[in-house]
C-alpha cells in the first residue's frame, strides 16, 4: 500500500515535528489527513519517486516500434 507524506501546519508553527506519513490505497490519495496530534490543518507533500535496481547496471533498451529500431528511422 502506498505511503503519503503530509505536513501539519499547526505543528510546524509550534516548532514540533510536522511531517508524518499515512498508508492508504491510491483511491484515497487525495483525501485529507489529520496529524498524529489531532490537528486537521495538513497539506499533502509532493513525494519523490524511488527507482529500484542494481547500481551501475546499464538501462534496458526497448526494441521494436518506430525509432526503437523497428522501422529504420533511427
Amino acid at each position: 500500500m502506498p505511503r503519503y507524506e503530509f505536513r501539519c501546519r499547526t505543528c510546524a508553527n509550534s516548532g514540533s515535528a510536522s511531517v508524518f506519513e499515512v498508508s492508504r490505497p491510491m483511491s484515497a490519495a487525495s483525501e485529507p489527513a489529520t496529524c498524529p496530534s489531532g490537528h486537521p490543518d495538513t497539506v499533502k507533500l509532493l513525494s519523490t519517486v524511488a527507482m529500484t535496481g542494481q547500481a551501475g547496471a546499464a538501462p534496458a533498451r526497448a526494441g521494436g516500434g518506430c525509432c526503437g529500431g523497428g522501422c529504420g528511422c533511427g
